[in-house]
């Protein structure tokens, strides 16, 4: 498989960055990169506000974790696919505006068929805060080294519903094996799972754990 560095590296990064973060492909090279919220296929169904680059970036402490994540699963053949990392608040904010727009319901059958967008807040798929806003939060999943394709976990990203919980007997046995072998690289390094989504780690020890930022990725 082929490492996405030379498309990454097209991207005109205009933004300086606060002390402290990195861009994830940088760093993570080899890792594939499919910013969800920099795209309009996603659960709102447009480009969320302060994307404006498809760039993933991370505080450094858990961008230097994530590496050695990448590394030990390189070795077994496999590559991370980063969907979401750093988030601005202002992105947080469009979501939680979104939600208050109950007549806006285009995505619901790809995102969230049996659920009320009213309920996302109280089921805990959308917060007004975010550890994402942090830095060190990412979103993510497995792909194929050989192929490239990504790893079937038994669920897509942001679907919003029982099947994305770890632990969840909605999936097949090597589903679950697929979900465990990237949560165990993760917790290794020192990334807690969130119980709901398969698909999102935060660093423990993360260093900013009180500080919200809102500078655009970019």
């Amino acid at each position: 498989m082929q490492d996405q560095s030379s498309e990454q590296d097209a991207i005109v990064k205009k933004n300086a960055l606060p002390q402290g973060f990195v861009y994830l492909d940088e760093l993570i090279p080899t890792a594939q990169y499919d910013l969800k919220y920099y795209d309009d296929y996603n659960f709102v169904g447009k480009r969320i506000d302060g994307y404006k680059a498809p760039l993933a970036i991370m505080s450094l402490k858990a961008a230097k974790a994530l590496k050695k994540v990448n590394a030990e699963l390189e070795q077994k053949g496999y590559v991370l696919k980063i969907f979401d990392a750093y988030r601005p608040q202002k992105a947080v904010n469009h979501f939680v505006s979104w939600s208050k727009d109950t007549k806006d319901i285009k995505m619901k059958k790809q995102f969230y068929p049996k659920l009320d967008k009213r309920n996302l807040f109280k089921l805990g798929f959308i917060a007004t805060k975010s550890g994402h806003t942090r830095g060190s939060t990412v979103d993510l999943t497995l792909v194929h080294l050989s192929t490239g394709k990504e790893v079937d976990m038994g669920g897509s990203f942001d679907f919003f519903g029982d099947v994305s919980k770890h632990g969840t007997k909605l999936i097949t046995k090597q589903q679950t094996i697929h979900r465990n072998l990237l949560k165990n690289a993760m917790v290794k390094q020192g990334f807690k799972p969130y119980t709901k989504e398969w698909w999102h780690y935060t660093l423990i020890a993360e260093p900013f754990p009180n500080t919200y930022f809102n500078f655009d990725v970019e």
